[in-house]
Parts: structure tokens; C-alpha cells; sequence
């Protein structure tokens, strides 16, 4: 979550006119009121201030789910008082869905089992009965799975140097400097290096080859990533097995991989289901996915599957009994809703196979559209891959005139919320925009969007010389330097200050239009 600051300014007020008929007095922003206000009211004041929030489903920044179906959203308003964490009171909760706080093996029947958790890890193609069986746990999103697989990781690699008699203090992580930035906090919470493959112009994923290079003896895994957060593109799984099966052989280690299969955990099983990433490669040891992105839930939903019950240490489990029967119980957080998992059994089961596959089409088509109308316009190229999540990430062809930057400003007052953004190291002097393309992104959204972008540059090309001078101006700071933060503030205030003198000459034009006209 945002970290809050308090404000010394504690009598501040809201000024709440529509609520006059309620209320008299004009409540206290920061501090609790010292009387209760009619309900009417206190929905009224807070209705209108959501109003001023942009639209979620022309939010193409996220990858976060925006609409279900009206049935689903019952289902969730009718267990929304429920604590997933009280499994013995909720029992048929916890048979249908993923209890947060239990982990289920894949083949059998036992109490507290996972019916999602199963589902899942049938997709990802997890071996079944035999030495190695399954188990999973539901989290509240990617970052919570990633937290907890990293913990298991790193757990199993101390246990092995202790008993080895080596040293385990100095753990270390693999993985490309275009990871989600969950990756950067499970290393600074949990005291693991990340060790980084830097990234190269025209490649923008991890490669590797330098990634199994960077491998030592404390390395606890390698973090692929199925759809990188940047171009969507996914890495090489397949290669990375191949390469680190060598050297594991070579030296001795047993390097596992870990898949970061956020975004495209939900999209490579039915789009490219010939693709080998999953459990199919021996040196998986654990995926996550979001269900709230492409598993196609509100916000609030993750997993977490790993391949067998030995890459889950038992000392990370630990069994509670004080809520009616023996919980075991693998997480950061405890008591959570149980809405956003009922509704993902909602959707595995409501679409099934076929249904998440079309859907899936669906939006590679549409982001192929978006692409291709984007192409035509002359002023972009394309960074993102044919082969990923349904996004579409691109550049200026000619950013002397125009900034990535004033273009993703300037679409907001069409209502679209499209970001900019420069890449990672070493390819941080890039900078694109990115269209994420959902369930909800429709062929007629591609097209509009397309045709708001070119009326952006065509009234940017009418602009004054020093505004197009500034503009230009912007540049990506350098994220491996001390001034980092202040460097992104000094962008920030480029941009809001050209965007202010982008206003200021559109309404100028606007009122010379006006003068002499009826």
C-alpha cells in the first residue's frame, strides 16, 4: 500500500454543499467527527468525491481486472462478510475455493482441498501422484505468492548449506532487471541479493544466457517472467532450464527456477499451449498468477502452486487450532475476504477451457488492432511482441517535438489513462507508452484510442517552439544514481509545466476561434 503521512493541518474541513439538507456543519478531513452524520449523507460526500476518479475500464495502465459479470458480482456481495481465515465455520467456502490459509495436495481428496488450487495446477501442467505432488495456496496477489515462494526458496537453501556445514548468510536471486518490483521487496524485507541481468536495446527481457552466468553456489533461484511488466513479453523459460540443467550438472548445485507467471500465467496455457514453461520443465519449482489479471477477478486474488510438498519446507507451515479444527497455515497476512475467490471458482468454472481461451483471442486480436492502426498513424514504434500478454508498448519515432511523457498527459482529458514510462537499465534513455488490453477493451475503444492519439499530435504539432523545446527536454532520470527521486521530481515538474503551457496555448487558439464567429 501508498505509505500515508499525517497532516499538521487537522482542522481542515470538507465543504459538503449537497449534504446541507443533512448536515449543517462541514465535517473534519483528518480528524474523526465528534457526532455521527445520516447515512445519506456520509454516501453522498464521499459518491461525490469519487466521482473525480477516472474510469477503470479507460484505465489501460492496468492489468487489473475492471468488470465481471452482474451474477459474479452477487456471489461477491453475498460472501463479502465472510473471513476466509475461519475455514471450520465456512466449510463449504473452503471446499469450493482457495482457503488463503491452507495448502491441499493435487490428488486427493482431503479436508480444507483446493478446488482452484487443483484447477490451476492441472493448467500448469503439475505432476500428478507419483514422488512429487503438488500443493498451492491462494494469496491476496502476485506479490503476497512471489513473498511466499521466495520464503520457500530461501528456507530450503539455508536447511541444505547448514547441513552441509557451509555458510547461509548471504543468499542471492537471479533475474532481469525488468521485474516487477515485488522482486525488489521481497529482496530488501527478506534479506536476499538481487542480482540483475541488465537489459539490452531491442531485447528487453531477461537473456539467459547472462542470467545463469551471474548463478553461484548462493544463488537460492532464478526468477522467469511470463509477460514482463514493461513490453508483456515472455522470457525463455524452455532455455533458461536447458542452460542451468548444465550447469547444476557441471558444479554440482541444484539451481531451481522459480516462474513469475503474473500476467501471462492466464494467457500462455490456452493461447500457446504448446509452449514449454511450466511444470514440464524439471527445474520448476514454483509459479504464481494473478487471478485478478488475466484470471479475470476484482483486485484481491493471487496463487501460488509449487511443484511438489519437498520445495514447500515444513518449518514455513505452521497449524493453528484456536478457530475449531487443525488449520495449517502458509502466509503473510491471516483473517482476508473470501469474495474475490469464490469469484474466481466462479470463472473457472462459468468459462471453463474454451471460454478463457476465446476471451483470450479476443484481446490478442483487438491488441492486434491497436497495433496495426498505431502503425499506420507514421509516428511510432512498436516495442512490444507479437508472442505475450495482450499489450501493446510503443515509442516515438521522433521525439524532438513530441515526449511519450506530454502525449500520456495529454490523452487524460479524453478520459484515457495511458502511461509513460522509461525502461529499466540499461535501457533507461527508452521511453514508451503502454496499452494494456483487457476483457473489456473493445475493437471500437482500439479504434477511438487510435484516433484520440493522432488528434494529441496534431494539435501538439501547433504549438509554439519553446513549448516543443521543453518538451523535448524531457529525459528519463538514471535510476542507478543517489539522485533518482529527484531526478523523477525534475521530469515530473518538466511535464506538468508543459502540459500547464499546452493548456494555456489551446485556450488561446480556442479564444482566437472564437472572436468575429457566431
Amino acid at each position: 500500500m501508498v505509505i500515508t503521512t499525517t497532516t499538521p493541518d487537522a482542522e481542515e474541513h470538507l465543504l459538503c454543499p449537497f449534504a446541507s439538507r443533512y448536515a449543517h456543519v462541514p465535517l473534519p478531513k483528518f480528524k474523526m467527527p465528534e457526532k455521527p452524520i445520516p447515512k445519506e449523507a456520509a454516501y453522498q460526500i464521499i459518491n461525490d468525491e469519487l466521482m473525480l476518479d477516472g474510469r477503470p475500464r479507460l484505465n489501460l495502465a492496468s492489468f487489473v481486472t475492471t468488470w465481471m459479470e452482474p451474477e459474479c458480482d452477487q456471489l461477491i456481495m453475498a460472501s463479502i462478510n465472510k473471513n476466509f481465515a475461519d475455514m471450520d465455520e465456512y466449510p463449504v467456502t473452503t471446499e469450493l475455493q482457495s482457503l488463503d490459509d491452507s495448502f491441499c495436495t493435487f490428488y486427493a481428496y482431503l479436508p480444507g482441498q483446493n478446488r482452484c488450487v487443483n484447477m490451476i495446477a492441472h493448467l500448469f501442467n503439475a505432476p500428478v501422484g507419483g514422488s512429487e505432488t503438488a500443493v498451492g495456496v491462494a494469496t491476496v496477489g502476485s506479490s503476497e505468492a512471489i513473498m511466499l515462494a521466495g520464503l520457500a526458496f530461501k528456507k530450503k537453501w539455508q536447511m541444505k548449506r547448514e547441513l552441509e556445514g557451509k555458510p547461509y548468510d548471504k543468499p542471492n536471486i537471479v533475474a532481469g532487471a525488468n521485474v516487477q518490483v515485488c522482486w525488489e521487496k521481497f529482496a530488501r524485507y527478506f534479506e536476499v541479493e538481487l542480482k540483475e541481468v541488465k537489459l539490452s536495446e531491442g531485447h528487453y527481457v531477461m537473456d539467459p544466457v547472462k542470467a545463469v552466468e551471474l548463478v553461484d553456489e548462493n544463488t537460492i533461484c532464478v526468477a522467469a517472467i511470463l509477460g514482463s511488466t514493461f513490453t508483456g513479453e515472455f522470457e525463455d523459460v524452455k532455455l533458461l532450464n536447458e542452460l542451468l540443467t548444465k550447469k547444476n550438472k557441471d558444479t554440482g548445485w541444484d539451481t531451481p527456477i522459480h516462474v513469475d507467471a503474473a500476467t501471462g500465467g492466464f494467457i500462455a496455457p490456452f493461447l500457446y499451449p504448446n509452449l514449454e514453461w511450466d511444470f514440464r520443465l524439471p527445474l520448476v519449482k514454483s509459479i504464481n498468477v494473478s487471478g485478478h489479471k488475466y484470471g479475470l477477478v476484482y483486485p484481491g486474488v493471487g496463487w501460488v502452486v509449487w511443484r511438489s510438498k519437498e520445495d514447500l519446507p515444513d518449518k514455513l507451515v505452521f497449524h493453528i487450532n484456536y478457530l475449531g479444527s487443525d488449520q495449517p497455515t502458509f502466509t503473510l497476512n491471516f483473517s482476508r475476504g473470501s469474495s474475490q475467490i469464490i469469484a474466481q471458482y466462479y470463472q473457472l468454472i462459468r468459462l471453463g477451457f474454451e471460454g478463457y481461451k476465446n476471451i483470450m483471442e479476443n484481446c490478442m486480436d483487438n491488441a492486434r488492432a491497436l497495433k496495426e492502426g498505431l502503425e499506420k498513424t507514421g509516428q511510432f514504434d512498436i516495442v512490444s511482441k507479437d508472442v505475450g500478454v495482450p499489450l501493446v508498448a510503443f515509442s516515438l519515432k521522433d521525439s524532438s517535438k513530441h515526449t511519450v511523457f506530454v502525449v500520456s498527459e495529454s490523452l487524460r482529458r479524453f478520459g484515457w489513462i495511458i502511461p509513460a514510462y522509461t525502461l529499466p537499465a540499461d535501457v533507461q534513455h527508452i521511453s514508451v507508452l503502454r496499452a494494456v488490453v483487457r476483457e473489456d477493451f473493445s475493437r471500437a475503444l482500439a479504434e477511438r484510442l487510435v484516433a484520440d492519439i493522432e488528434k494529441v499530435l496534431k494539435e501538439m504539432d501547433t504549438l509554439p517552439i519553446g513549448v516543443l523545446s521543453k518538451a523535448a527536454n524531457v529525459t528519463a532520470p538514471e535510476d542507478n544514481t543517489k539522485d533518482a527521486d529527484k531526478g523523477r521530481k525534475r521530469v515530473q515538474k518538466r511535464v506538468e509545466e508543459i502540459v500547464e503551457e499546452i493548456t494555456n496555448h489551446r485556450r488561446r487558439l480556442l479564444d482566437d476561434k472564437r472572436t468575429g464567429v457566431c
